[in-house]
């Protein structure tokens, strides 16, 4: 793999090097920008994906969309569909079954969230995220492969060429993020082994457009399954201008080929499969793929990262893929740039493969198991989205807390409507670019030493209930089970990293090991301090 490096045009130098413009990569960029970092991304394509791709973005995903700033441009892709997995013989005809698919309804959202899930193509969704990146500052170049990549222990050296050009260029970088796909040039550069964890089969996906939306009984589902013999699959309704997916599995072992996947055949696959005879769709793109999932054996290696398919490989199965990515590369950015910026310890970045790994595990192996089984049940959707709970170095694990009595360190901090900030907001709003501690009416003393902590240059603010926020029903002290003297320190990704009961005894040595250990820059004393708390 090692080229030779010298003779090279030109060096240029940027604090994290992005490879891969797919929905990880471009959120690893947004999260690293918006914190004044020098980020390049770089995407061997000439632009994002011309394919619909997934469809689905959770509700979670939607979270961090909306502390963007651009939840609506999102959603003004959306397609109405109902959230469920269809069974019937034919596109048109009566379904006779309809199973979750692990999205719930808005309405289930609604109780946990300020956002709802969002059925839009990957085609709409990452020229908004591009456009966002832009705004917030970073640099990024179509057309530019990666070659070579070595970590000198310093910093990480990338060899480049511009595929227009043919130009060689090299470029110093304090970081690389590996978001270069399921065969990840970054991943075997660094050396990393990956784990295939199982194939459900081959498919052929056929993306067209066709006048059926106006021919079915009632709104598409977001997954129909069709059971017509010689022509089973499925139809994924993939933009509001009646564009679909029909995909089926095929047998390319048995010496079937891909060219024998004409216009023709499609059509008469979709005719045949949709029960509409005389349909006449328009082929646009016919791509083989193999639905199976695989894990790295390390999401880091040295001054490199992982993330999205580089990381973890779902299969469609579900609809967790995409969002598994985005939930991990933003989880990733802000640790990164926290230590870039000199607010956090390296200690933090551990604790990105600490926290995400085991959740790409378990979403590759559900997304594995084919059909409704016990796990589809329609909270499983937010169970595994907004539910998932972080376990690592920088989170204050409590033991046997009775789990049921609201908030414990590693959940995502709970939803709730407030007045702040001169107007009606979820608390959610509350977290993003900094630390928060969240304190009881009592919370003056845990107020003094954030400021202090504050002053010493961390982005952190105190919000206390009464003062900074109306709790006019109670529901924040609830949720986050806030007596009058306790206080919750909650990350710039929404997690509470850990609570402290009382302000008694010392809170600016308590809140200050806290918050240490929650930024990877954790004193000896700190951990025994909040153990005795």
């Amino acid at each position: 793999m090692h080229h030779h490096t010298r003779d090279l045009i030109a060096t240029e130098r940027c604090d994290v090097l992005v490879v891969g413009a797919g929905p990880a990569g471009l959120t690893a960029a947004i999260t690293l920008a918006r914190y004044g970092i020098d980020v390049l991304l770089i995407e061997k394509h000439r632009g994002t994906s011309p394919f619909p791709k997934a469809t689905g973005v959770s509700t979670r995903t939607m979270e961090l969309f909306r502390s963007w700033g651009i939840e609506q441009q999102i959603r003004a892709g959306s397609m109405r569909v109902r959230p469920v997995m269809t069974f019937a013989r034919t596109l048109l005809d009566e379904s006779v079954l309809a199973v979750p698919f692990g999205y719930p309804t808005d309405e289930q959202a609604l109780t946990q969230s300020p956002c709802t899930p969002c059925c839009c193509a990957q085609d709409h969704l990452e020229p908004v995220l591009l456009q966002h990146l832009y705004g917030v500052g970073g640099r990024v170049r179509f057309g530019v492969e990666l070659v070579d990549l070595v970590d000198t222990g310093d910093a990480v050296l990338a060899t480049i060429r511009d595929e227009t050009t043919a130009a060689v260029e090299r470029v110093e970088a304090a970081y690389v993020i590996g978001a270069d796909g399921p065969r990840s040039t970054v991943r075997a550069a660094a050396g990393i082994g990956i784990e295939d964890l199982g194939t459900i089969g081959d498919f052929v996906s056929v993306t067209f457009r066709a006048h059926l939306t106006h021919r079915l009984v009632g709104l598409p589902a977001a997954i129909n399954t069709v059971e017509m013999p010689g022509a089973e699959g499925v139809f994924v309704p993939t933009s509001r201008d009646d564009r679909w997916i029909y995909a089926r599995q095929w047998h390319p072992e048995t010496g079937e080929r891909i060219d024998a996947w004409t216009p023709q055949h499609c059509v008469e696959l979709i005719r045949a499969a949709s029960g509409a005879a005389d349909l006449l769709p328009d082929i646009l793109a016919v791509q083989p793929f193999v639905m199976g999932g695989h894990l790295a054996d390390s999401f880091a290696a040295g001054r490199t990262f992982l993330v999205g398919d580089a990381a973890h490989r779902t299969t469609p199965v579900g609809g967790t893929g995409m969002n598994t990515a985005i939930h991990a590369a933003h989880n990733l950015g802000w640790k990164l740039a926290w230590v870039l910026r000199g607010w956090a310890g390296v200690d933090l970045l551990d604790s990105y493969e600490q926290e995400r790994r085991p959740i790409g595990a378990s979403n590759v192996l559900r997304s594995l198991r084919r059909g409704p089984g016990p796990e589809q049940d329609p909270d499983a959707g937010l169970a595994g989205d907004i539910g998932v709970r972080y376990r690592s170095d920088v989170i204050h694990e409590v033991e046997s807390t009775d789990e049921t009595t609201g908030v414990v360190p590693g959940v995502r901090a709970p939803h709730a409507w407030v007045q702040a900030d001169g107007g009606c907001r979820s608390t959610l709003d509350l977290f993003d670019g900094g630390l928060t501690v969240l304190t009881g009416p009592d919370g003056d003393g845990w107020h003094r030493v954030v400021r202090e902590i504050a002053a010493q240059g961390i982005p952190i603010r105190a919000v206390m209930i009464g003062r900074d926020l109306q709790d006019s029903n109670g529901d924040v002290a609830r949720q986050y089970r806030l007596g009058a003297q306790a206080a919750v320190l909650i990350r710039p990704d929404g997690y509470v990293a850990c609570r402290c009961e009382s302000a008694a005894g010392d809170p600016a040595a308590l809140l200050g090991a806290a918050v240490s250990m929650a930024l990877g820059r954790e004193p000896v004393s700190a951990v025994g301090l909040l153990r005795a708390s």
